[in-house]
């Protein structure tokens, strides 16, 4: 229970089915602050607060459990690590991967529970053959099951989104209002939890360090500097602070980070177009492919919020690769890569390599 609307609704219709429901909240910070500023954070003091409210009104046992050593190891410190990488990482994706449903479940099967259940937006449905098979939310526009696409067959047998099927948001804030939860109209979280000021750039710089270094166009021409290429992600446009307009007078984007040699790419919006992404590191959500190495129709969705985009994937070589039928734009590597059958999540790969569309390398 993160002291959030949509995770004390889950949780009330747990009980509602039946099952012996125990409510906790995660703490992921040593140092919590005790206040939210709107939207922004979450796992504060107050959140925690909320949430016991909620499991009171529910009749629920409510218990804290700290989990901030393996949230830092595992969430945060992976988070800088790829930035000082020259990679773009998801957080929500690792704290899904390796505490929710990881540590947390880990914890809740040694204590005897069958499953976790949270207020994500996502439905879990049964083949005929009794496997388990995730799938997207009823509701589009909340479907959250592109972050539960690091899930495992394994996993999958032991969670449960009692939303899923729920038509809309306001449906289950009109719920919390009725059942007295005083989360009921509580905003959501957004940005990456542990930076609720929303300052990326700014918390990186504290951690890894500013140092000086090129800012180059496709040609390798130095069109200026920067404080730390780690401040800079692909598809970039604003912060550049170049200083003066591209020959054409379009605006120039990141096409490309190199960490080893502190460096920033920029181009044109076009040469953001990639006709190839894949990833060693994958996973399948349920059952996998009969034969993965025989390449088949699929979407693929690169980001939370994004459009699904007809592709066709295979393993080769030890990787998932995924050809979109038409360029995705903006793509960088520590994304991660959900591939969809219809509606059904059929798994993911963190990508680590992209094949540019446009026939011209990032440099010379």
């Amino acid at each position: 229970m993160s002291g959030g609307v949509d995770s004390a609704v889950a949780a009330a219709r747990a009980v509602d089915a039946g099952h012996d429901v125990v409510g906790v909240h995660l703490a992921l910070s040593r140092m919590p602050g005790t206040l939210r500023t709107g939207s922004r954070g979450c796992c504060t003091i107050e959140d925690s607060m909320d949430a016991q409210r909620a499991a009171n009104i529910i009749g629920i046992p409510y218990y804290v459990w700290d989990f901030s050593e393996r949230f830092k190891l595992d969430v945060v410190d992976d988070f800088i690590a790829e930035y000082s990488a020259g990679r773009t990482p998801n957080p929500c994706m690792r704290c899904n991967e390796r505490i929710k449903f990881a540590a947390l479940l880990e914890k809740a099967i040694d204590l005897g529970f069958d499953a976790v259940a949270t207020g994500h937006y996502a439905t879990i449905l049964t083949d005929e053959n009794g496997n388990r098979e995730l799938h997207r939310a009823a509701a589009w526009a909340k479907d959250q099951s592109y972050v539960l696409g690091v899930l495992t067959a394994e996993q999958l047998a032991h969670s449960m989104f009692p939303l899923g099927a729920t038509p809309s948001k306001a449906e289950v804030r009109a719920e919390a209002a009725a059942r007295g939860f005083s989360v009921a109209t509580k905003p959501d979280s957004h940005d990456i939890c542990f930076i609720p000021d929303g300052d990326t750039r700014g918390w990186l710089a504290e951690r890894v360090g500013a140092e000086q270094g090129q800012i180059l166009d496709r040609s390798g021409a130095v069109l200026g500097t920067h404080e730390g290429a780690h401040a800079f992600t692909v598809g970039q446009r604003k912060g550049l602070s170049i200083g003066f307009p591209a020959d054409d007078g379009r605006p120039r984007f990141v096409l490309e980070v190199q960490p080893k040699t502190n460096t920033v790419v920029v181009g044109p919006k076009e040469a953001l177009d990639i006709a190839e992404i894949s990833g060693a590191t994958f996973s399948w959500a349920g059952l996998p492919p009969e034969d993965a190495s025989v390449p088949f129709d699929c979407h693929v969705q690169i980001r939370a919020h994004s459009d699904p985009v007809a592709a066709i994937a295979v393993v080769r070589d030890g990787a998932l690769v995924i050809t979109p039928v038409e360029p995705l734009r903006g793509v960088a590597p520590g994304q991660t890569a959900v591939v969809y059958l219809g509606t059904r999540v059929l798994g993911q790969c963190t990508i680590d390599r992209t094949v540019s569309a446009v026939p011209e390398p990032a440099t010379r």
